[in-house]
C-alpha cells in the first residue's frame, strides 16, 4: 500500500469532505513532501482548519465536478485523494437540485449512469470514472495516514467481556454477509442477536437507535466494509464522536476491520475508550 505519486515531482489533489480526515489526510500528504492542493466541497468540508495545511485551496461546488478537475490541473495535478464523508441523505431532500445544481459532468452521472440504480458504490465508482476522464485520477489514501489504521488484536487496555467475546464472533460474520448485499458497513449485537443494521443514515444515527432499542449495557459494534469495496473513496471511519455516542448509549466494545478502517485521533480515540471503559478491538 505505497503511495502511487512521485512526492518530489508531483503535487498532489485533496477533495475534501466532511470531518477530521481530510485534515489528517492533508496533513501526511505533505509529511511525504507533497503540494497538496485542495477542492474542499462547500457546505461540507471545515474551511477554516483546512485551508492552513494546503499549498492551494479552493472552495468549489458539492456537485460542480468540472470545478473540482479545473482547479486541481491549474496546478499540476493528475492524481487526487477523496476523503470525508458527504451526507448522501441531504441528495433526497426536497428541492436539492436547487440547492446543489449540478454541472454536466455531475448531471450526466445522476441522470444517465445512474438512473435506475443511484446506490453508493455505482454512484462513487461512475464519480471517479468521470474525474478520470477528465485527467484526474482518484488514488488511496491510506498510505498517508498509516498510524490511523486500525490494527488486528485489541488497541486498548480495556478488553471485552466473555459475553462481549461471544457477541463479537456471531455479529463478525453477519456484518460480512450484509456487506456483500451493499446493505451497511455497521451492526450492533447483544446477547448473540442483531439489534440493528446501519444504512444511509450512518453509524451515529445507528448508535442512537441502538441506544434506544437495548437497554442494558454492554452492546457492541461492529464495522467492517465490502471485500469488494473501492478504498479509494469508501473508507470506512471513526473518531471521538463515534466514541462520546457508543458511551451515551451504553456500549461496551467497537470492533473495527484492520488495515481497512481509520481511527481519527487515534491516540486520544483509544486513550479515552480507556476512561469510559469502551474495548476497542481490531479484526481481520
Amino acid at each position: 500500500m505505497e503511495p502511487m505519486t512521485n512526492p518530489s515531482s508531483n503535487p498532489l489533489g485533496l477533495i475534501a469532505g466532511q470531518g477530521a480526515l481530510p485534515l489528517e489526510t492533508a496533513r501526511g500528504m505533505r509529511a511525504a513532501g507533497h503540494r497538496v492542493i485542495c477542492t474542499a466541497l462547500s457546505g461540507q468540508a471545515r474551511m477554516d482548519e483546512l485551508r492552513p495545511l494546503c499549498d492551494v485551496f479552493y472552495e468549489v461546488g458539492m456537485l460542480r465536478m468540472g470545478q473540482w478537475i479545473r482547479k486541481l490541473k491549474k496546478h499540476g495535478c493528475s492524481e487526487a485523494v477523496m476523503v470525508g464523508r458527504v451526507g448522501k441523505s441531504e441528495m433526497y431532500e426536497r428541492f436539492h437540485l436547487f440547492r446543489y445544481v449540478p454541472d454536466w459532468r455531475a448531471g450526466r452521472i445522476w441522470f444517465f449512469r445512474l438512473k435506475h440504480d443511484k446506490r453508493n458504490d455505482k454512484l462513487l465508482r461512475a464519480l471517479a470514472d468521470e474525474l478520470e476522464s477528465g485527467g484526474i485520477k482518484l488514488i488511496d489514501g491510506r498510505p498517508y495516514v498509516p498510524d490511523s489504521l486500525a490494527t488486528i488484536g485489541p488497541m486498548t487496555r480495556t478488553k471485552p467481556s466473555a459475553h462481549m467475546e461471544a457477541d463479537i464472533a456471531f455479529a463478525w460474520p453477519m456484518l460480512h454477509r450484509l456487506n456483500e448485499l451493499l446493505i451497511g458497513q455497521a451492526v450492533t449485537c447483544m446477547d448473540r442477536e442483531i439489534v440493528a443494521v446501519e444504512a444511509v443514515e450512518g453509524t451515529d444515527r445507528l448508535i442512537q437507535r441502538t441506544g434506544e432499542l437495548c437497554k442494558r449495557k454492554g452492546w457492541v459494534l461492529c464495522k467492517a466494509s465490502n471485500a469488494n469495496q473501492d478504498m479509494r473513496f469508501d473508507v470506512p471511519t471513526v473518531g471521538l464522536s463515534t466514541l462520546e455516542n457508543l458511551h451515551k448509549a451504553g456500549a461496551g466494545a467497537m470492533v473495527l476491520q484492520a488495515g481497512r478502517t481509520i481511527i481519527l485521533e487515534k491516540e486520544k480515540l483509544l486513550a479515552r475508550a480507556d476512561e469510559l471503559g469502551i474495548a476497542v478491538i481490531g479484526h481481520e
